[in-house]
């Protein structure tokens, strides 16, 4: 608590809930504030495990667009004037799949409108402490006076990912529901892995491991985006993220990532086609790239094998 203290969330222990990893603070937050029917606001695209909890607590499911500062405010400020939505969905920081971040005007904007309109935000935040660029903006959750954000939070981005640790923080009217949805689920996470990690916590440089992984992703990002630019051919377009896991690429016009695919892994090569992510709308020529578990000539040698692949494609579709 007193990291998120730290980034000025509200700490108190009522106001925290510890949940077995951040995946489960979202299925509850759904069964607390969803009923079928309700409206969700998500980014276009989004995390695809967001939108299959909403979908599976029979949520109509509604989009705004975004750029490469995050959520189209704009147009969810046209969206909540016409519609009554229960809930906003969003990762503001280093966004899955697209790796963008959320301007501070934005933010502030976003929290102004939720208010306004009485919906809850729930501020997904898996990646924030990884911020390999730039000064890390203040959460939702620390810029919220009004109780309108819940924020979800892991240690399996940072740790481990089979460490299923994650937390929420928000109102205490907010938290006791969840509480109460939870002990329907599992009673409580599991407790010898919240006292190993509380150990370990206290033992360990925690706080240079974290500015140990951030200096290695910032360069596998950035040798990704070079590979990027020497690779793919004119037409394509990705991110540039200053932290996080991932880049979001829009491949030349006429082309399929999920055909694009099944060719680009016989030529041992993968990516995860975007289409999935969108709620609604899907754009095929979109995929999103992870550039976290491998090195300098292991993701050069990937793009170059991609660029090889789309430009395959293109010239097949040209002769046809």
């Amino acid at each position: 608590m007193a990291r998120l203290g730290g980034r000025g969330v509200k700490t108190h222990r009522d106001h925290v809930l510890v949940t077995t990893g951040s995946q489960q603070g979202i299925d509850l937050v759904a069964k607390v504030l969803l009923d079928p029917g309700d409206v969700v606001v998500v980014e276009n695209p989004s995390y695809l495990a967001a939108l299959q909890v909403f979908a599976g607590a029979e949520a109509d499911i509604d989009v705004v667009g975004s750029d490469d500062d995050g959520m189209r405010v704009d147009e969810l400020d046209a969206l909540l004037s016409r519609r009554r939505a229960k809930l906003i969905y969003i990762v503001a920081d280093f966004h899955n799949p697209k790796g963008t971040t959320l301007s501070v005007a934005r933010r502030l904007r976003l929290i102004e409108l939720a208010t306004r309109h009485g919906v809850t935000i729930l501020e997904d935040d898996p990646y924030g402490e990884l911020r390999f660029r730039g000064v890390r903006p203040p959460s939702l959750a620390a810029l919220d006076d009004a109780g309108v954000v819940l924020q979800l939070g892991t240690f399996s981005k940072t740790l481990a990912p089979g460490l299923r640790i994650g937390w929420i923080t928000g109102s205490p009217e907010l938290i006791r529901a969840c509480t109460t949805a939870k002990q329907a689920a599992d009673l409580h996470s599991g407790n010898l892995s919240q006292r190993a990690t509380a150990k370990l916590l206290e033992t360990f440089d925690y706080d240079g491991h974290l500015a140990k992984i951030r200096e290695v992703y910032g360069a596998r990002c950035d040798d990704l985006l070079g590979a990027l630019t020497r690779h793919l051919p004119a037409g394509s377009r990705w991110t540039r993220p200053d932290g996080g896991l991932f880049v979001w690429v829009e491949l030349p016009a006429g082309l399929d990532a999920e055909r694009l695919l099944q060719t680009a892994v016989q030529h041992h090569v993968a990516f995860v086609p975007g289409a999935p992510f969108f709620a609604k709308h899907p754009r095929a020529s979109t995929l999103r790239l992870n550039f976290s578990n491998r090195g300098r000539e292991l993701i050069e040698l990937g793009m170059t094998r991609l660029g090889e692949v789309i430009r395959d494609a293109q010239a097949h579709i040209a002769s046809a």
